[in-house]
């Protein structure tokens, strides 16, 4: 069993309206752009980060906003929901912030014994909140929603699969072990994590399986501290017969991708060096950031780019 994963690292997802995907993370939802940057294989879309202060791992939502992508079909073989952590007693205020707002799908839920809060994004995202009062990670505390209120990081994310029991499996080999079940769902967590333990395991047999698109999860990503780490994860992942990518060099952390059992792509990320090794801290996300190998194009993409502010 694997010893290195340390919980969440980051979800990635897919938009449609840059924008549109911006206003709602940072003034809806509260969030901190940390960096604006384009992905590496479509240098003409933005890569867009959304955490707490620091972009903490366990705090990370990127998008990928195709302008005519087209919308997500949800299935099985998906990340279903992705669940935020906010303090005991808040889903109060998000429900009329929420609803003030326009945001769509509010249901108030229980899961595994806490309040939830369900709605969705501007794509048809699946997310929630989940009120966690054992959660002790410091907020973005320069949004217009109050710190005691206000999105702690990730509480887990939730995948639908047609058969959980291989990947069930995985995430035991990876540090992972089952707490609880109610219905279908099948809840593993991680000891000793950074906040961002939890993935539930869906089970759909009869379900058709999703298209990626505007509103879908691409992957998830798992955290491990550092480099080294990462190839002790990629050698043992690979001995147990999974086809892992080469170590691949994303700027603010280092990635091996894989394929699951159940369909859903993992990544593993490192949390060296982080979202300030070519921005002060206190600037985060200001400024488009080029890939080296994408830095001659910067005189195209500032023209091309949709502004994401006025």
């Amino acid at each position: 069993m694997l010893n290195q994963i340390r919980g969440l690292h980051h979800v990635t997802s897919m938009a449609r309206d840059a924008r549109q995907n911006n206003e709602f993370f940072t003034k809806k939802l509260g969030l901190r752009r940390v960096k604006k940057t384009v992905n590496f294989d479509a240098p003409d879309v933005y890569h867009l980060y959304y955490a707490d202060e620091l972009g903490t791992p366990g705090s990370v939502m990127t998008y990928f906003p195709f302008r005519n992508i087209g919308k997500g079909r949800h299935g099985v073989g998906e990340v279903g929901t992705t669940v935020y952590s906010v303090p005991e007693g808040t889903l109060a205020y998000w429900e009329k912030r929420f609803a003030d707002e326009g945001v769509a799908g509010l249901s108030r839920e229980e899961s595994f014994g806490d309040k939830r809060l369900g709605f969705a994004g501007p794509d048809g995202d699946g997310f929630a909140l989940v009120e966690n009062k054992a959660d002790t990670r410091a907020p973005w505390a320069k949004a217009d929603v109050p710190s005691d209120e206000a999105i702690r990081g990730f509480h887990s994310v939730s995948l639908r699969l047609k058969d959980g029991g291989a990947t069930e499996e995985l995430l035991n080999y990876m540090g992972y072990e089952e707490v609880d079940t109610s219905g279908t769902v099948k809840r593993l967590a991680l000891k000793d994590g950074n906040g961002a333990n939890i993935v539930d395991i869906e089970s759909l047999p009869g379900a058709a399986f999703a298209d990626l698109g505007a509103g879908s999860v691409h992957h998830v990503a798992f955290a491990v501290e550092n480099r080294a780490k990462q190839l002790e994860v990629r050698k043992a992942l690979m001995d147990t017969g999974y086809q892992v990518t080469p170590v691949i060099d994303r700027d603010y952390f280092w990635a091996i991708y894989f394929r699951t059992p159940g369909g859903v792509l993992f990544e593993v990320a490192t949390n060296e060096p982080g979202f300030d090794r070519d921005e002060d801290a206190a600037h985060l996300g200001e400024a488009l950031k080029l890939p080296s190998q994408h830095q001659h194009l910067r005189p195209y993409l500032e023209q091309h780019l949709q502004k994401l502010e006025d």
